[in-house]
């Protein structure tokens, strides 16, 4: 038996959604997998001779806990990975490896484990929950962990006249890195911001008020103090807005920056190329581009 996963890149916080939201985006990574006498992994595209390529591989380890949670002898597996989705850039490339492991190995088994423990595998394994979510369902999710270790993650529809442009820069972050610069805690006024302009991101979205979004992407838990390692961050967001974005916010821990605007051809003819001006001008190389809302990762099996 041979499987074929393909899952989706993703984008958490979305501004004031910070370990909460998450989104799909139509950029895929996809993975082979079969039954084999020890651990193999081939790597193509992003990551390619900088992953492991044994039992250490992420989306190995992830093939590996699937057999262990369907109780399932596990002799190993051969894997081939077609890697879009770039390492290290906040666009979930370690989520996509969980979830992708995850469901191949839940298909290798029967196909027995639901959603919502893949999900819960895969969030104790990552660390937290947004992106992994959106990694499986798909669309815009909303999640969190239960006081009892539950986690639960709904998707939710994002209006289809938006596109979602992601600046990816050539640099590099550590998600450890950028939560390393977080405090400890935060002003109860910061928290009630956050608050407020999450709940009115969901509802701006569910009833279409994209004039509402500019106001709604607002954060001020992760993004004002993430700004030491990305001091370009302000700059870039600036020119997106000045270009015709209704907001632009980090993308994850970053350094990837994702802009929502109206309309297709205004996300590829003005705001992407004025993202990427702006990071040149700054002295940092990346390339912008322009996606949509991706669904839920999806498995075929081959006899």
């Amino acid at each position: 038996m041979r499987v074929h996963v393909r899952v989706p890149a993703t984008s958490a916080n979305l501004g004031p959604g910070f370990d909460a939201l998450g989104l799909a985006l139509t950029l895929y990574n996809e993975i082979e997998a079969r039954p084999a006498d020890g651990v193999s992994v081939a790597v193509e595209g992003e990551g390619a001779g900088e992953l492991p390529v044994g039992a250490d591989n992420v989306v190995a380890r992830g093939v590996r806990l699937a057999f262990d949670a369907a109780g399932r002898p596990f002799k190993g597996v051969a894997i081939r990975c077609t890697n879009r989705i770039p390492p290290a850039r906040g666009l979930g490339s370690s989520a996509a490896a969980w979830i992708g492991g995850l469901i191949a190995g839940n298909a290798l088994t029967g196909g027995r484990i639901p959603d919502e423990e893949l999900v819960s595998l895969a969030t104790r394994a990552e660390g937290h929950p947004d992106n992994v979510a959106a990694a499986l369902y798909g669309g815009l999710t909303v999640s969190c962990v239960t006081a009892e270790g539950r986690v639960i993650g709904l998707s939710m529809p994002v209006p289809d006249t938006l596109s979602w442009v992601v600046l990816i820069p050539a640099i590099r972050s550590s998600t450890r890195e950028a939560r390393a610069v977080l405090p400890v805690s935060v002003p109860r006024s910061d928290a009630v911001f956050n608050v407020q302009r999450a709940v009115m991101l969901m509802a701006a979205l569910q009833q279409k008020r994209t004039d509402i979004l500019p106001a709604a992407l607002d954060d001020k838990l992760h993004q004002p103090y993430r700004r030491t390692l990305f001091p370009w961050m302000d700059r870039v967001a600036e020119a997106a807005r000045n270009a015709g974005a209704l907001g632009c916010v980090l993308s994850g821990a970053g350094p990837s920056l994702l802009a929502v605007v109206q309309g297709d051809a205004i996300a590829r003819e003005r705001v992407a190329p004025a993202m990427q001006n702006a990071l040149s001008e700054a002295g940092v190389s990346g390339r912008a581009q322009t996606f949509g809302v991706a669904g839920r990762a999806t498995v075929r099996a081959d006899e």
